[in-house]
C-alpha cells in the first residue's frame, strides 16, 4: 500500500521539531549541528529573530492578493536586488525550479522577439541541475533526471564539464544561450574556474547570445559574495535565484537585464504565489542582512576558518577523504569511503550533512554560523569519518 506521502524521498529517521541558529531539536530531544541549512536555504540559521519578526509582522497585516495588485514588500526587495546587481528588473517565483522554467523562457522569447525564432537552443553541462521540471531535468539532461519522463523538451545541447574545444564547436546560429551554475551543488561542489566564467561570457559576447546563470543555490551569500559570479568579474543577463534568498521562506526569482528582459510583456508569464507578501517580506529583510558588506566579510572569515578545519579532518581520515573543495561556505567533502556511509556516520554523532554526485558530502552550514560551531562541525565530521573507518575495517 502506498504511503500518504508520495514515496519519492529515501528519508533519513528522523523527526525534527523545533530549531535556532545552526541547530534542529529532534523529537525525542537530541540536537544536531546542521550543516545542510535545508540544501544552503536557511541562510541564517534557524528562527532567526529578524526573520521571525518579518514573517510575523506581514502576517498579522495581509498574506495574499495576487499580482494582479501592486504588493509594497515585492516592490522593496526586486528593488533592492536591482540595487545591488547587474540586474533592470526582477520576476518572483516559489523556487528555483520556477525561476528555470523563467529563464529558459525569457531567453527564447528575446530572439523571437528579434525575428530570429530559429534561435532555440541552449547549452548546458554534465553534472548540471536546474530543478525537476520538465524544462529542468531536459537541460540537465542525465540519465538519472530523465530516465522515465520522456519525450523530453528539445532544445538542449549538452557538453561535458570543462571541454572548451566541445564548447566552441557547439556554437552556432540556432544557439539562443549559455546555462551554467559558477558552482555546480548536487553536481558535486564543481567551482567553475574564474578563467572559465569569463572565458563563457567572451563566448556570449562574441556570438551575441545569453549567458543564463543559474545561482539557485551559490548565491545570496554562499560563496562570500552576494553572488558567485561576482568573484569573475563578469555579470549574466539572466540569473535564477531561490533557496537562500527567502530564508527558509519560498521564494525565488529570476533576475535580468532589460535586454534580455524585452520579450516579456504584458501577459508573457505569471505566478498566482510567486512575489506575495509573506515571502517578499521576509526576502527583503534576507537581502538587507546578507548584502551587507561586513557581513559578507564574516562569511568570507568563516569559510577560512572552516576550510582550514576540514583540512585538518581530511589529513587525519586519508582513508575515508581525498580532499576539501569549493567557495565560501559552499565546501564539499570528496571521499574515497561512500558518501552515505559519512552522511549516516554522522547522524549517530549529531551533526547533518548532505551527499550530492561525484561521491561527494555537502556542507553548506548558515551563513552566520558561530565559530565555536564551526569548531564542533570539525570535532563531530572527525567522530563520523572515525566511525566510518571501524566499520569498513
Amino acid at each position: 500500500m502506498i504511503a500518504s506521502i508520495l514515496p519519492t524521498y529515501s528519508r533519513a529517521p528522523l523527526t525534527f521539531v523545533s530549531g535556532e541558529g545552526s541547530w534542529l531539536t529532534e523529537a525525542d530531544g537530541r540536537r544536531f549541528l546542521d550543516l545542510g541549512a535545508g540544501i544552503a536555504v536557511n541562510a541564517l540559521g534557524h528562527a532567526h529573530p529578524a526573520l521571525v519578526e518579518a514573517l510575523s509582522g506581514q502576517a498579522n497585516a495581509l498574506w495574499h492578493v495576487s499580482n494582479l495588485y501592486n504588493i509594497p514588500a515585492q516592490q522593496q526587495l526586486a528593488d533592492a536586488l536591482v540595487d545591488k546587481t547587474f540586474a533592470d528588473t526582477v520576476f518572483f517565483t516559489n523556487s528555483g525550479t520556477e525561476a528555470c522554467e523563467l529563464a529558459i523562457k525569457m531567453a527564447r522569447k528575446y530572439w523571437y522577439d528579434k525575428e530570429q525564432p530559429a534561435r532555440t537552443e541552449i547549452i548546458t553541462f554534465s553534472g548540471s541541475f536546474h530543478g525537476r521540471s520538465s524544462a529542468g531535468i531536459a537541460a540537465a539532461g542525465s540519465e538519472k533526471m530523465t530516465k522515465g519522463f520522456g519525450p523530453l523538451l528539445p532544445g538542449f545541447t549538452h557538453l561535458e564539464f570543462g571541454d572548451h574545444d566541445a564548447l566552441q564547436a557547439a556554437v552556432s546560429d540556432t544557439t539562443a544561450a549559455i546555462m551554467v551554475e559558477p558552482v555546480q551543488g548536487e553536481g558535486g561542489i564543481r567551482p567553475l574556474p574564474d578563467a572559465c566564467l569569463k572565458g563563457l561570457r567572451d563566448l556570449c559576447d562574441q556570438h551575441g547570445i545569453l549567458m543564463i546563470l543559474d545561482e539557485v543555490q551559490c548565491g545570496m551569500g554562499r560563496t562570500g559574495k552576494l553572488f558567485a559570479h561576482e568573484w569573475a568579474g563578469i555579470t549574466p543577463d539572466i540569473m535564477m535565484v531561490a533557496k537562500g534568498i527567502g530564508g527558509g521562506f519560498p521564494l525565488g526569482a529570476v533576475l535580468a537585464t532589460e535586454n534580455a528582459a524585452s520579450g516579456m510583456t504584458t501577459g508573457t508569464h505569471g505566478s498566482t504565489y510567486g512575489g506575495n507578501p509573506l515571502a517578499c517580506a521576509v526576502g527583503a529583510k534576507v537581502m538587507e542582512i546578507v548584502s551587507d558588506d561586513a557581513f559578507l566579510a564574516e562569511v568570507n572569515r568563516k569559510a577560512g576558518l572552516m576550510r582550514q578545519k576540514l583540512e585538518g579532518v581530511v589529513a587525519a581520515h586519508s582513508d575515508v577523504f581525498e580532499a576539501v573543495r569549493g567557495s565560501g561556505l559552499m565546501l564539499g567533502l570528496k571521499c574515497k569511503a561512500a558518501n552515505t556511509d559519512v552522511v549516516n556516520a554522522g547522524f549517530a554523532e549529531g551533526v547533518l550533512t548532505v551527499p550530492a554526485a561525484d561521491n561527494v558530502v555537502r556542507l553548506l552550514p548558515a551563513l552566520n554560523i558561530p565559530d565555536e560551531d564551526i569548531g564542533l562541525a570539525a570535532q563531530r565530521l572527525d567522530a563520523a569519518a572515525s566511525h566510518v573507518m571501524g566499520a569498513n575495517a
